[in-house]
């Protein structure tokens, strides 16, 4: 059996930048434990496999799978994979958008071409969140080696993909940690997690970090529902406001140097946007 198979670089416009996701583009008559296989194969952090919508007002159907687990809804791969779909002539954007059904429902993505970069965005699932209690932030404090900031309060961000997400208080800072990964997993487990993500503020925006070792990833290169998390915090802390846009940068630690642009509506709805590239198109060859 052959499916056609890309790999494409989210958030980056020039190849090996962004965050790859492999996406297996005719995957209907594949099984979920052919699925996560193939996903523990690749060996990136997250593989995704496009089958027929469910819904008439959706284009596609998307699984999302780690080396370890299934996802409900996660963003770099959302975004690649829209990409590689357009791209490979599966749906046409109707008055540039795509809908995309996952396990979250319906995720509207435009797609928007100015001076001939394309950029895609798609609208986050609203958060729910819980301040960590004082003992989880001290397990995390003792995790990354390093204290995270009270104000705000480091959070349990729900967007489909669950995220910790805590400030830290210098660039310098969120690039000197190396976290006991052992007992992060343990942690994301304990609190229901897929992983942490973790942010500085310098002058035109922020710089992130994101580690998910419970699903088999120790640091994310660029992680897109991450982004959602921290900005939907960001905006229950204050620290940005409907209407407003920034640019987070991601990846620096792992050789990437992926950009995220952020954006809030003003009834404060979050869309996290970036250039994609495909880096892999060609024949993926499952059984005998």
């Amino acid at each position: 059996m052959t499916k056609n198979f890309r790999v494409v670089d989210a958030f980056s416009a020039k190849p090996f930048l962004g965050n790859p996701v492999a996406v297996v583009l005719d995957a209907a008559d594949l099984e979920a434990n052919q699925m996560q296989t193939i996903a523990r194969w690749t060996n990136l952090s997250e593989t995704t496999f496009v089958l027929p919508p469910k819904s008439a007002n959706a284009d596609y159907y998307l699984r999302i799978f780690t080396p370890d687990r299934e996802l409900p809804f996660a963003g770099h791969p959302t975004l690649g994979s829209a990409h590689a779909v357009i791209e490979s002539g599966l749906c046409t954007p109707r008055e540039g958008r795509v809908v995309q059904e996952c396990a979250m429902g319906l995720i509207p993505i435009t797609i928007d071409n100015n001076c001939g970069l394309q950029r895609l965005t798609l609208q986050m699932p609203a958060a729910r969140q819980r301040p960590l209690t004082v003992e989880e932030t001290s397990e995390l404090a003792a995790i990354l080696g390093h204290p995270v900031l009270s104000k705000p309060a480091p959070a349990h961000v729900d967007v489909g993909a669950v995220w910790l997400v805590a400030e830290m208080e210098s660039i310098d800072t969120l690039f000197a940690i190396h976290p006991d990964f052992g007992r992060l997993a343990a942690l994301e487990r304990r609190l229901g997690a897929t992983g942490l993500s973790l942010y500085a503020v310098n002058r035109t925006g922020i710089e992130v970090r994101s580690f998910a070792p419970s699903c088999g990833v120790h640091e994310d290169p660029v992680c897109g529902s991450g982004n959602g998390s921290i900005a939907g915090f960001r905006l229950r802390a204050g620290q940005i406001a409907p209407g407003e846009s920034y640019v987070a940068r991601q990846g620096r630690m792992t050789g990437r140097d992926g950009l995220v642009v952020i954006r809030i509506s003003p009834d404060g709805v979050v869309f996290v946007g970036g250039s994609c590239v495909t880096t892999i198109n060609g024949t993926l060859l499952i059984g005998s």
